[in-house]
């Protein structure tokens, strides 16, 4: 049997195996027009583009397919329209998009997602000590079972973070970190390593208010964990 000192050596060499990992791993995307997953309500799936984005390792095995919301609703003005918006004008649990898991992923706080068809849905996170500094940003995409989400209407923060927990399999709902929207949005989506070796998708989706429309760059982290995780 290894000593105390002996063992925790073990699993710090473990912990810095599996960062050097994460860090050396390398992701790709492409956009394909895709049939969108029969799981979704049709409240659903009538609001979201048919151009999926699709996730894949290094070996091109398929990870996961992401499709977005053709057009979000933001409260905003109009000049605020044309300036740039920040997540805080979309309001909370709106429906962002969809997300089929082909191979078993993790989210930002290390949680399982399993194989299967998702909505995601905007949350904020909660502003007490128990979530400071896990992240750099308190906006995250809430993966919710498809079969849960009956349409597409704002739901209660409380209910939301409920029924994601499902999803997770605990009492903390699942959480894929978002970052503030690029102004300038890409002309085609865009997978990107940051300096946490988190990889983050850049896609152009259009935002309205009222009549007032602008395409930002919506940024979903696809594959990270957060340090405190």
């Amino acid at each position: 049997m290894l000593s105390r000192p002996l063992r925790g050596a073990a699993v710090l060499a473990l912990l810095a195996v599996a960062s050097t990992a994460h860090a050396q791993a390398k992701y790709s995307i492409k956009e394909a027009k895709t049939e969108l997953p029969k799981e979704l309500k049709p409240a659903v799936a009538k609001l979201l583009d048919d151009n999926a984005v699709q996730l894949l390792d290094g070996k091109d095995t398929l990870i996961c397919e992401v499709w977005f919301r053709k057009e979000v609703p933001v409260k905003a003005t109009p000049e605020q329209v044309k300036n740039g918006i920040t997540l805080r004008e979309i309001p909370e649990t709106t429906l962002l998009g969809a997300l089929r898991v082909h191979k078993t992923m993790t989210d930002y706080r290390k949680q399982k997602i399993k194989a299967g068809v998702y909505t995601l849905r905007l949350a904020y996170q909660p502003s007490d000590g128990d979530h400071m500094g896990t992240a750099p940003n308190n906006e995250f995409c809430l993966p919710v079972l498809a079969d849960d989400d009956k349409d597409a209407e704002l739901m209660k923060p409380k209910a939301l973070h409920e029924t994601s927990a499902k999803v997770a399999g605990g009492s903390h709902p699942a959480v894929l970190l978002l970052f503030p929207p690029k102004a300038q949005a890409p002309d085609t989506p865009k997978l990107e390593k940051d300096a946490m070796s988190d990889w983050i998708l850049t896609r152009p989706v259009e935002v309205k208010a009222g009549d007032a429309k602008a395409t930002i760059g919506l940024m979903l982290t696809l594959v990270g964990v957060s340090s405190a995780a």
